[in-house]
Parts: structure tokens; C-alpha cells; sequence
């Protein structure tokens, strides 16, 4: 992906999900993310996924292409060392991304002084200032309860951490929101946000708290079914499952056609009364739907039904454990050109991807490997603060920074 953002300086203070993966995605645009930690690691210096040599995949994952900066927060001299940072000088500078403020400290208020033009995007768990994450908002607001199998009892969590990803890519888009907003009216300012709220709209949107107040049944757990329409997973000759897709009229159509169950389902239209060409009806009537179609999955194997199901270009999938996906699956190659086989410090080779979306000013910006933890210490001290090699010198040998390069006693020039 080409270096849109080029230019852009922003620092990142973080930890978990969201908005690592905001200073991410803005530096695979081709922003200068600077993100400071503590000089053992930060919250997520050691989280799982580990590689083989103990080192944190999940850290690496979501800080490629970012400058890290580790620094002695709990000193006087550290925290002063993370505000001139943030609030170095720079027009396209002076925008801090978080989820860890400080009030006194690393706060848009205390920082504005430093820099009138300020802009900070600050991620809260919920709108209270309470600590949350997808494993709270989740039940907080009822997802696990229509997660699961059919008839299950218990609530079911969700593996992928959805709120954060979305919040996440919110965070992206109100500081560039906030940034266009200070290039036309010369102004910075505060924005704030909350996973829970990020979470809480979303359902709104989908129409999940409206179905709640304004109808009677309460929607229930249904499996693998696709809901509102008809989408189900099924057992093939070979052992293997596969999820066909009947949302729209053209996938419908379709997937009854690849079946030969038009007659079949003909009948049950007459039994019910119900038109299969409507996808509520469809999502109504899904058990019988799916009853009719089982044999015929049943007497084939997906080496059958695949190239079938692709040449009449339907909607359908096998599923795969993410090791048969790494394996199988040529978008998680590199013959997708958002991947390349990166060698990470510490960690080993592996596919790595890049930004997901591309534009057309210039070529895709390949995926860079993630920093070791203090790796450009004195390189921002020098450019963006600018300091000089003597003041720099003095913190590495106090303690108050640290980098790979200085990690034996240095004298001080």
C-alpha cells in the first residue's frame, strides 16, 4: 500500500487490542507511529500467543512498522521525557493515541500546555472511565446469551475480540477526523471513546437493541445457521462440513438449483404456506430447509462439491482449523500479495500481512516486522526531541531509557 499518510508523526501509548492495532494501521499507511513502554515491557510484552522462544506473538502482531521507545515512567524525568515526545513540534505532529491516560500526567489537558494544537484520541472502557474488555462488554450486554449452539443453556463467548477491532479502526478514524479538523481551523482537541459504547452502538445499528424493546420473544441461540435467513452448515460424504450460504434471491436460487431440491422444496412452500423467495420465511422454515437438503450432502464428498459450488459461483466455505487454513488457503500466502514471509527478531519466519486495503496514488507498502522493545530510543530522543548525544548518554547510563544498542554501561560523553 502506498505511504499515504507519509509525513504523519504519532505516538501511541498502550496496551491489549484496540489501539495498538489504530498506531498499527497508521503506520502501514505510511504514519511514524512512536510507541513508548516501560523499559521491562509493557502490559503486553509477554501475552499468547508465544513463539517457540517465548517471545510474545500477539505483541509482535500488532505493533509492525512502529518506533519503540522504552522509558522509566515512574521517574520525573521519564514522564517529562513522554511529553516532550508527544508533543514534539511538527505540523503534521502532535497527535497521541491512548488508552492509558494519567490524570496529572499523560492527560489532554496537562499535555495541551506543552502544545496549544494538541490533539489526543483517548479509548476508556466504558463511558464511566471503568476498566473493560471484549470478555465484559460481551455479557454486559447479552451477546453470549445468542451465542452457542441451538438449546444451549450457558452463554458462549466469542474467541475473536470484535469490539476491539472495530474500536480499534474508530480510533483511526477520529484522528484523522480530528486532524483534518486543526489543518482547516488550526485547532487540536480531545476526543474520547469507549469500547462499551463502540459495542453498544454497533448493536444498535444491527437492530439488536430495538428487537429487544419492541418484540416480545427474545432472539435465541441458532448455532451455525446464518440469522434472518438461511445459511447452514452440513455434513459431506468424507467427513468434512461446509457452510452454504441462501441470503440473498441469486444465492438461494442457486443453491437450490446445485441440489436439485426445487421440487422438494416446492412442497414445503405449499405445506406452509410460506414463499422460500422471502429470506425471513426462508429463516423461519430453516429446519425442514435443512432436513431436505442433508442427503444430498451427505452422499457427496467436498472434492464433488466444491468445483460444483464454484463454477455456479455460490456463497459456501469448508471449515478448517486455523492450522489446515495456514496450510490450505493461498490468501494466507504469500500469493496474496498483502503477505510477505517476514524473518522476526526473536521469533522466526512466518507469513505477515500488510494493511488489507490499497490505493491507487501508489504501489502496497509491504509488512514490516514489528521493533524489539526500545529499538529507537536514541534515534527519537536525537530527531524528535533533540536531544543532544551527551543528554542522551545521561539517561541511558541513569537508567531512565534503555534500547538493545545500550544495554551494557555506557559512559556518558
Amino acid at each position: 500500500m502506498s505511504n499515504i499518510l507519509q509525513g504523519m508523526r504519532v505516538v501511541e501509548g498502550s496496551a491489549f487490542v484496540a489501539v495498538p492495532l489504530a498506531g498499527m494501521t497508521l503506520a502501514q499507511m505510511g504514519a511514524d507511529v512512536i510507541r513508548f513502554d516501560r523499559i521491562e515491557g509493557g502490559l503486553d510484552a509477554g501475552r499468547l500467543p508465544l513463539a517457540p522462544s517465548g517471545q510474545s506473538l500477539f505483541w509482535a502482531g500488532l505493533n509492525k512498522g512502529k518506533r519503540s521507545v522504552a522509558v522509566d515512567m515512574k521517574s520525573e524525568e521519564g514522564r517529562e521525557l513522554v511529553t516532550r515526545i508527544v508533543t514534539a513540534p511538527g505540523d503534521d505532529a502532535g497527535l497521541f493515541l491512548t488508552n492509558l491516560r494519567v490524570r496529572g500526567w499523560m492527560d489532554y489537558d496537562t499535555l495541551r500546555q506543552h502544545r496549544e494544537d494538541l490533539i489526543t484520541v483517548t479509548l476508556m472502557g466504558d463511558r464511566h472511565g471503568r476498566p473493560q474488555v471484549d470478555y465484559t462488554v460481551n455479557p454486559a450486554l447479552g451477546v453470549p446469551d445468542i451465542t452457542g449452539p441451538e438449546g444451549h443453556d450457558g452463554p458462549v463467548a466469542n474467541a475473536v475480540p470484535a469490539w476491539d477491532l472495530l474500536a480499534g479502526n474508530l480510533c483511526v478514524s477520529a484522528l484523522l477526523a480530528a486532524e483534518r479538523y486543526r489543518l482547516r481551523r488550526g485547532k487540536g482537541q480531545e476526543v474520547e471513546l469507549s469500547l462499551k459504547d463502540v459495542a453498544a452502538a454497533a448493536m444498535g445499528h444491527l437492530g439488536l437493541i430495538g428487537d429487544a424493546v419492541m418484540n416480545e420473544e427474545a432472539r435465541a441461540k441458532s448455532g451455525n445457521a446464518l440469522y434472518g435467513a438461511y445459511g447452514q452448515d452440513f455434513i459431506c460424504a468424507d467427513g468434512a462440513r461446509v457452510m452454504v450460504i441462501g441470503l440473498t434471491g441469486r444465492q438461494w436460487s442457486g443453491l437450490v438449483k446445485a441440489t436439485d431440491s426445487a421440487d422438494a422444496l416446492a412442497v414445503l412452500e405449499v405445506r406452509t404456506g410460506l414463499c422460500l423467495r422471502d429470506e425471513g420465511n426462508r429463516w423461519t422454515l430453516r429446519h425442514q430447509i435443512t432436513a431436505i437438503l442433508e442427503p444430498w450432502f451427505a452422499a457427496r464428498a467436498v472434492s464433488e462439491i466444491g468445483p460444483m459450488f464454484d463454477a455456479m459461483k455460490l456463497t459456501w466455505s469448508t471449515f478448517r482449523t486455523i492450522k489446515e487454513a495456514v496450510a490450505q488457503d493461498r490468501d494466507l500466502s504469500t500469493d496474496n500479495p498483502m503477505f510477505e514471509i517476514l524473518d522476526q527478531p526473536g521469533l522466526g519466519k512466518f507469513p505477515v500481512p500488510g494493511a488489507p486495503m490499497t490505493f491507487s496514488s501508489g504501489p502496497r507498502k509491504p509488512p514490516q516486522v514489528a521493533p524489539v522493545l526500545g529499538q529507537h530510543t536514541e534515534e527519537v530522543l536525537g530527531d524528535v526531541v533533540g536531544m543532544t548525544d551527551g543528554e542522551i548518554g545521561k539517561l541511558f547510563d541513569k537508567g531512565i531509557v534503555q534500547s538493545p544498542a545500550f544495554a551494557r554501561p555506557r559512559t556518558a560523553a
